[in-house]
């Protein structure tokens, strides 16, 4: 295990790489690009509609935050390590920006202030390579969505690339992504999506849906948990 000092060197060092990615590089030259996110937004749509409160984890410079807003979703917040792509999106958002929360932190250590009806992440969790950072996220995860409420993940399919950005990935299924969260989130819905990215290369991408466990089933977890 990393000292706590070990750790937030290398979070400052990818809040560096992140920072200088979205500040010398345009909006629409990253391979995650997407003009318009319509599997988020389809998925969000289907399983927290408006008004459910929305927290995007990664958000990055993610135009699925002015796409929620003009579709009627008023409760949002994105979180990102790089304070230079949260600065982006406040300027492109301008007076829209003022009902948006922005947090730049790293979200495996970010203690949640409230819960929110969906956690939407199509950038992280397949940047965390280790299983400690991993188990961090569950437990932020657990915390910051409601019980009943629902987690949007989109990650690097088992076919998908092996790094991004110049850093190692995880590539995951369906059920491994189930087993991560499991048992407190139960899951409801996956499918793959091909993202073709503006140099004209196809990456795969698994999508789910879980669900949060509701008040009860939450509680026997924690008990379960601390017995182990």
């Amino acid at each position: 295990m990393r000292s706590a000092h070990g750790y937030h060197r290398v979070m400052a060092d990818l809040a560096t790489h992140w920072d200088e990615v979205y500040a010398t590089k345009r909006e629409d030259a990253v391979s995650w690009y997407q003009r318009m996110p319509t599997t988020s937004l389809r998925l969000l749509g289907r399983w927290a509609p408006p008004p459910a409160s929305v927290i995007d984890v990664g958000a990055g410079q993610s135009r699925l935050v002015d796409v929620l807003l003009d579709h009627g979703w008023g409760d949002i917040t994105l979180v990102d390590l790089s304070s230079e792509a949260l600065r982006s999106v406040r300027e492109r958002l301008g007076v829209g920006a003022s009902g948006v929360e922005m947090i730049t932190c790293d979200i495996c250590l970010w203690t949640p202030h409230r819960v929110f009806d969906a956690w939407h992440d199509r950038a992280v969790l397949h940047f965390l390579a280790t299983q400690e950072d991993r188990d961090r996220y569950v437990a932020t995860a657990t915390k910051a969505v409601a019980p009943s409420g629902v987690l949007v993940l989109g990650t690097f399919a088992s076919d998908g690339p092996s790094q991004c950005s110049g850093l190692p990935v995880v590539r995951y299924e369906a059920p491994d992504i189930a087993a991560a969260f499991g048992p407190g989130f139960a899951l409801v819905h996956h499918e793959r999506e091909s993202h073709v990215t503006p140099s004209g290369a196809t990456q795969s991408f698994v999508w789910t849906v879980l669900r949060r466990a509701d008040d009860s089933s939450a509680g026997r977890t924690r008990r379960s948990s601390s017995v182990a």
